[in-house]
C-alpha cells in the first residue's frame, strides 16, 4: 500500500457564528443577535489568507474546508470572495476538493446553487438524526423533511455530497440505530460521518449530565451501536476509511485526509489551527485568536490573528502522526514515523498486539489498527508510543 509521503497541502476557513449553540457541541461557534458583517469579514479572511500565503508559496493547494460553526451561514459572494482569493495565492487545480459544511434549514439550503457558482464542488450536511423528537433535543434547527428535502437539493446541486451523524443518544436503541442507519444510507450518496455522543465539558449537555438529568447508555450498550455501524456500512458499501468517516471507493474526504496524513494545512479564520512545513524543513503549529471579534481586529490591525505559533520538534511530529494515521483504515508510514520519532516500535510490544488481533500490517512498512482494535484505538496508542 502506497500512502502520500508529505499527506498533501490544505486550506481550512472558520465561519465561527451559528443561529444557535448546539448542546451537545464543544466547537468555537457564537450567536450574535446582530448578524455580522460579511464584508469586513470577507476582506479579514482574505487577508489573513495573504500573510500565510507568503510563507507557503508555491504550494499546490489539494482541498479547500469551510467549516465552523455554521458556515452555511455565509452569502455566496462572501463563499466566492474566499475561493477567488486562495486560487490568486496558491495554485488551485481544477481538480482540487472544495467542501463545505451547511445545515438543512430550508432558508441555507437556497443558498446551495450559490456555493456551487462561486466554486464549492462538496457538500457536508449537519443531519445528526433522521427523527423529530431527537432533533429537538440535540438543539437542531431543522426538521427530518427539511433534512431530506436538502439532501436532495445537494445531491441535484453538488458533484459530491455527505452528511452527519449522532448516534448512542440517550435512550436510543438498536433495532432503532439499525432502522435510521439504514435509512441514512438510502439518502447518502457516498460518504458519511457518524459520531459516538460524547459529553464534552462546557456544553449544555454536560451541565445536565453533571445534574443527574441527563443520562446516557450504557458503555457496552454504546459499543454495539459501533459494531453494528460497522457491519451495516460494510454490507451497503460504505466501508470506515477512518474511525467515524464511511464512503464508497474513491470518496473519502480529500481534505480530512489531509489531516489524518499529516499533511500541511492553512487555518484562517476565529480559533483555526494549522501545521506548515517551512522551506528550511521547520513544522510549526499556528492557532488563531478564538473570539470573533478579537480576530477581527487583530486581522484588520497586523494582517493576520495568529495567537499561538509553536515549532514542533520532530518526536513531537512524530507523536501527532502516530495519533492522526493510525485512526486511517490505511493505517501509517513505519519509516515516516521512525525517521521523525528517532526510535523504532518495540517489537514485543508489536507481537502483542498483533496476537489479541488489535493491529496488523497492511504491507512492509504500513502499520494499521484492525476493526477489532479501532475502538480500542486509545489504549492502542499509548502502547505504540511507550519508550
Amino acid at each position: 500500500m502506497t500512502i502520500n509521503p508529505d499527506g498533501g497541502f490544505g486550506i481550512y476557513v472558520h465561519w465561527p457564528f451559528c443561529l444557535a449553540k448546539c448542546p451537545y457541541c464543544d466547537f468555537n461557534s457564537y450567536v450574535r443577535h446582530q448578524a455580522p458583517s460579511q464584508q469586513a469579514y470577507a476582506d479579514a479572511l482574505r487577508q489573513e489568507l495573504r500573510h500565510f500565503a507568503q510563507i507557503t508559496k508555491g504550494r499546490e493547494v489539494g482541498s479547500v474546508f469551510f467549516g465552523g460553526g455554521t458556515p452555511s451561514l455565509m452569502l455566496p459572494e462572501t463563499v466566492a470572495a474566499v475561493i477567488d482569493e486562495i486560487a490568486a495565492l496558491w495554485h488551485l487545480p481544477s481538480t482540487a476538493e472544495i467542501s463545505m459544511e451547511a445545515n438543512p434549514t430550508s432558508v441555507e439550503a437556497t443558498r446551495f446553487k450559490g456555493y456551487r457558482s462561486a466554486g464549492v464542488n462538496r457538500l457536508s450536511v449537519g443531519i445528526q438524526a433522521l427523527d423529530d423528537t431527537e432533533l429537538k433535543r440535540l438543539g437542531r434547527q431543522h426538521s427530518v423533511a427539511e433534512a431530506i428535502q436538502a439532501v436532495d437539493t445537494a445531491r441535484n446541486t453538488f458533484p459530491r455530497i455527505s452528511f452527519d451523524l449522532i448516534y448512542a443518544r440517550p435512550g436510543q436503541t438498536h433495532a432503532g440505530w439499525r432502522q435510521e442507519l439504514h435509512r441514512a444510507i438510502d439518502l447518502a450518496a457516498d460518504h458519511l460521518s457518524m459520531y459516538q455522543l460524547t459529553i464534552e465539558e462546557g456544553t449544555m449537555f454536560h451541565r445536565l449530565y453533571a445534574a443527574g438529568k441527563l443520562e446516557m447508555l450504557d458503555g457496552d450498550y454504546a459499543a454495539d451501536m459501533y459494531d453494528i455501524t460497522q457491519e451495516i456500512t460494510v454490507a451497503r458499501g460504505l466501508p470506515a476509511y477512518e474511525v467515524s468517516n464511511h464512503a464508497a471507493l474513491g470518496a473519502q474526504c480529500q481534505h480530512n485526509l489531509v489531516y489524518w496524513r499529516y499533511g500541511d494545512y492553512v487555518g484562517v479564520g476565529p480559533g483555526a489551527h494549522g501545521r506548515l512545513t517551512l522551506k528550511s524543513g521547520e513544522k510549526w503549529a499556528t492557532t488563531t485568536l478564538s473570539h470573533p471579534e478579537s480576530w477581527l481586529q487583530a486581522v484588520q490591525h497586523k494582517g493576520h490573528a495568529i495567537h499561538e505559533e509553536e515549532h514542533l520538534a520532530p518526536h513531537l511530529q512524530a507523536d501527532e502522526y502516530l495519533l492522526m494515521s493510525m485512526r486511517l483504515a490505511e493505517g501509517m508510514d513505519v519509516g515516516r514515523y521512525e525517521r521523525l520519532s528517532g526510535r523504532r516500535f518495540d517489537h514485543q510490544r508489536l507481537s502483542n498486539l498483533q496476537e489479541h488481533g488489535l493491529i496488523e500490517w497492511a504491507g512492509n512498512n504500513t502499520l494499521r489498527a484492525t476493526i477489532a482494535g479501532r475502538p480500542l484505538l486509545n489504549s492502542i496508542l499509548a502502547e505504540l508510543a511507550s519508550d
